[in-house]
């Protein structure tokens, strides 16, 4: 594709920084995106000289070869929503209070916890979803009632939930209660709907590991940088996954 192409409007924001495409989407919808002065409708492009406006604001290309991108690892506490949303006062963004524009990268439901990235580089953001059922995240998962026999065996086959069955999946037995799992898919819910499936209740659930970063000490509520070899990792891992769009 040539400089003078006409470039799809979530992709112009998202490559801008401003956010991810699925963020950029939602802007859309809601009607705060704008070409030179017009509404944007969803499936616009941008053509080499249009000026594209979120909420007034003029969006600015980042410059070629600009290497400003980083990851940020959250430990995130219970009742934070993974959402840039403004007006959902418990939202993430205003928690960790960066000084630069930060996204998160996937979603944590409200009511669980632990490790979630955020970064600035909304291109980055499209790379890891598109290639995030290819890789593993670990949770801790504390339930309501003592666990069957049976239920690792059970749940590591896959469970029939949403219409479909989930994939195969890591799962070990830490105590009467509560047990680890691995997954390489992200349905809605899906370690709730699958616990309540087999009929149990999660009580507590922890993120605690996305492919090769681990949560490790990072305390509730505090955040760090993901270091060089880390980012290098992750780019390699990212190299190496086929992923379509």
């Amino acid at each position: 594709m040539s400089s003078t192409d006409p470039v799809q409007l979530n992709k112009y924001i998202s490559s801008s920084g401003y956010c991810s495409r699925r963020e950029a989407d939602r802007l859309i919808e809601q009607g705060r995106v704008a070409i030179n002065g017009n509404i944007a409708l969803p499936g616009a492009r941008v053509l080499p000289g249009d000026k594209v406006y979120v909420d007034d604001e003029l969006l600015k290309k980042k410059p070629a070869g600009k290497q400003d991108s980083f990851i940020i690892a959250f430990n995130k506490p219970v009742n934070i929503t993974s959402t840039t949303d403004e007006k959902d006062p418990s939202n993430i963004i205003r928690f960790i209070n960066h000084p630069k524009r930060i996204f998160p990268i996937g979603r944590l439901d409200k009511d669980s916890e632990g490790l979630i990235f955020l970064t600035n580089d909304g291109d980055l953001v499209n790379k890891i979803l598109r290639a995030g059922n290819r890789h593993e995240k670990e949770y801790i998962v504390a339930v309501n009632k003592k666990l069957g026999p049976d239920f690792a065996a059970t749940m590591s086959r896959g469970v029939r939930i949403l219409d479909t069955t989930t994939l195969p999946c890591k799962v070990k037995v830490l105590g009467s209660k509560s047990f680890s799992i691995i997954l390489t898919q992200g349905l809605n819910r899906q370690i709730r709907r699958m616990c309540h499936a087999l009929g149990y209740e999660v009580v507590r659930l922890q993120r605690t590991r996305i492919m090769h970063i681990r949560l490790g000490n990072i305390a509730v509520g505090k955040w760090r940088y993901l270091s060089a070899p880390e980012m290098e990792e992750m780019q390699q891992q990212l190299k190496d996954s086929r992923s379509e769009g």
